[in-house]
């Protein structure tokens, strides 16, 4: 149970603190609120992976647990859990972030929310967006944390780093999801076009975790001949 909360409490920071700064810099506005927005859900990754790594491997996203299940890193009753526990806690994120925004001279209406919508762009083009961005970061998040191949104990630095690179691309067509669990917990607040697209936040980074699994499988895959 304890793997499920840590999953329930990550999730809840990363939406609280990411969403959190997109709201109070207004993301979108300038070129240093992106910039900021990026770095917040890039350094509240890093700040979780370094907190509750240790007990559940800190995913705190579905698509990565998806990633996980089918490189075959978790079984499918825990993977089931840890996205049913992510959605809770990114739902807790929304829901502190409400309390914030309306006991203060903020208004949580329109894009206040942090939630993503493909608004300017088809949503065609944002589901295309979302499983590549998400492709990449899970393919990075399946290398680093290779037992064998991967980064060990920097594996949580340059996963964090890789988000930061993929809300810098994304964030103008999308506002950058790669994580469904991210999307549900504030378009539930927002509602609209946020809540009515959000199935595009679901299954392009479910889309783009599977094929990120697929060729982790292929690139990096144990190779029985090289390591006899």
């Amino acid at each position: 149970m304890k793997k499920y909360l840590a999953e329930m409490f990550g999730t809840m920071v990363l939406v609280l603190m990411g969403c959190g700064t997109a709201v109070s810099l207004n993301c979108g506005s300038d070129t240093a609120s992106v910039v900021g927005t990026a770095m917040a859900f890039g350094l509240a990754v890093v700040a979780m992976a370094y907190t509750i790594g240790g007990i559940s491997g800190c995913h705190i996203n579905p698509a990565i647990t998806l990633g996980a299940w089918l490189s075959k890193r978790i079984g499918g009753k825990d993977a089931v859990m840890y996205m049913l526990f992510q959605v809770i806690g990114a739902i807790l994120g929304s829901t502190l972030l409400w309390l914030v925004v309306t006991n203060s001279c903020m208004t949580f209406t329109g894009t206040t929310t942090g939630a993503n919508s493909c608004s300017g762009e088809s949503v065609a083009g944002g589901l295309l967006v979302e499983i590549i961005l998400t492709f990449v970061f899970v393919l990075v998040v399946l290398g680093t944390t290779d037992e064998k191949k991967g980064a060990g104990n920097f594996a949580g630095l340059a996963i964090g780093l890789s988000l930061i690179l993929i809300h810098l691309v994304g964030i103008h067509y999308t506002g950058t999801s790669v994580n469904p669990a991210r999307s549900v917990g504030p378009a539930l607040f927002q509602g609209g076009a946020a809540l009515c697209q959000l199935w595009v936040f679901i299954v392009g980074p479910f889309v783009g975790a599977a094929i990120a699994a697929g060729v982790w499988k292929l690139i990096g895959g144990c190779c029985c001949k090289c390591e006899k």
